[in-house]
């Protein structure tokens, strides 16, 4: 779990950005409409500020019933992750959640500024409640505002309960464009720039079994060449061995 985290983390917090007009008024804003959503729907509502690594977490009227205090106000962390609340959630749904995040992050990389606000993630997951059980969640992500130069700035999380309630036995999540209805389902379409074609091909054969010298025989390619290339995709996806690698691509829809 904590490759695909470190290498949606280095994603989020490696952007640049610029000097913005009146950004205290922007994070207000954005502040505001987190506290909101708390408000009206009862949700925890986190907002993230990732050019610095902060974030508010607004505890609505579910929070109680999620074994988390409901004080009415905010609560600020020097963390872009709402480590309280992701202890409650099934490891194996935060893993998918962390692999769908990372998608959802490429995709909005490739589209443009403005279009931004159409797309959210949109998943059903497993927490704990307040007798330690788990119970289906709602969750939903989206990116309310970027930076001058393209960077994704203000992020805005939200858990609240899914209707009718009742329990799930997986992690369950999607893509959504509010504006079209377009569904986009977990798939390798959604992050192929992560990894190259010829990393994903060797990636591939490795999963098989191959070893670097039947690699290198397949593609016609040096052995050296095979190595370097297993090298780069241990640094890509932030693990430390093929086996890491294979699970975290799979996961991720990239093989």
């Amino acid at each position: 779990m904590n490759n695909i985290h470190t290498a949606l983390n280095d994603t989020l917090l490696s952007q640049t950005f610029n000097d913005e007009q009146q950004p205290g008024l922007q994070l207000a804003t954005g502040r505001f409409i987190a506290q909101m959503y708390a408000k009206l729907e009862n949700a925890i509502s986190v907002l993230s500020d990732l050019s610095a690594n902060t974030s508010y977490i607004y505890n609505g009227g579910i929070a109680a019933g999620l074994g988390l205090p409901v004080t009415g106000d905010v609560t600020e962390i020097n963390s872009i992750w709402e480590e309280d609340i992701f202890s409650r959630i099934h490891p194996d749904d935060l893993l998918q959640k962390y692999a769908l995040e990372l998608q959802f992050f490429q995709l909005l990389k490739s589209v443009a500024v403005a279009e931004r606000g159409d797309y959210q993630v949109q998943s059903t997951i497993r927490m704990k409640n307040g007798e330690e059980q788990y119970a289906a969640v709602q969750h939903r992500i989206f990116y309310i505002l970027s930076a001058g130069n393209g960077s994704i700035w203000l992020a805005l999380c939200l858990y609240s309960h899914c209707y009718p309630p009742g329990n799930i036995e997986r992690y369950q999540g999607m893509i959504v464009n509010t504006r079209t209805g377009q569904l986009i389902t977990p798939d390798k379409e959604q992050c192929n720039d992560l990894l190259s074609h010829r990393e994903k091909e060797i990636l591939r054969l490795i999963k098989n079994g191959r070893s670097s010298k039947e690699i290198a025989g397949k593609l016609s390619i040096s052995i050296n060449t095979v190595h370097r290339h297993r090298q780069n995709i241990l640094e890509k996806l932030k693990v430390s061995n093929s086996l890491e690698a294979c699970r975290v691509a799979e996961i991720m829809g990239l093989i």
